[in-house]
């Protein structure tokens, strides 16, 4: 066993006694992705007792982020492109959506270039309402019973945009 493989395993064990609830979708995401080939790499901050990052296998972009935090598991979904989620997004539940609206708009879509570099951010509607969110943090969400299935479809539709 390597030692990301390790790392997770340790992830697994603090994450099964701080949110046992969220267990079934990290494993089923993991087992999913690794399956794929995607790389993963584990980590501690101070900030986040544990990250997990996942790239896809032939390049070095990122698809799901997960970290944990004293109030739980969030998890990030990098998109590519979010009118290809636009469905997936029209249906995102009201505590999804108060956490959307409260990410940073990001500077660089909206003329000021005080975002992060690298950041091209996110330029969408949800319904009538326009988002100019930072990329870095846009589509990262609490890991719950209601987000779940919303992260499931994310996942799986960015899978089927980065095959094409």
């Amino acid at each position: 066993m390597n030692t990301e493989q390790l790392l997770f395993e340790d992830f697994l064990a603090f994450l099964e006694t701080a949110a046992p609830s969220c267990m079934g979708f990290v494993t089923q995401a993991h087992g999913k992705l690794t399956e794929m080939g995607c790389k993963f790499k584990v980590k501690s901050t101070k900030a986040f007792p544990f990250q997990v990052a996942y790239t896809m296998p032939n390049s070095r972009k990122g698809i799901l982020g997960l970290r944990l935090r004293k109030s739980g598991l969030k998890a990030r979904v990098t998109i590519v492109d979010p009118a290809s989620h636009s469905d997936i997004l029209c249906r995102l539940p009201a505590s999804m959506i108060a956490q959307l609206e409260k990410k940073n708009a990001c500077e660089n879509l909206a003329g000021g270039g005080k975002c992060m570099e690298k950041c091209v951010g996110y330029d969408f509607h949800i319904g009538e309402t326009h988002y100019q969110k930072c990329r870095f943090s846009c589509f990262e969400f609490d890991v719950n019973d209601e987000s779940i299935p919303f992260f499931n479809e994310m996942l799986e539709c960015e899978i089927v945009e980065r095959d094409k």
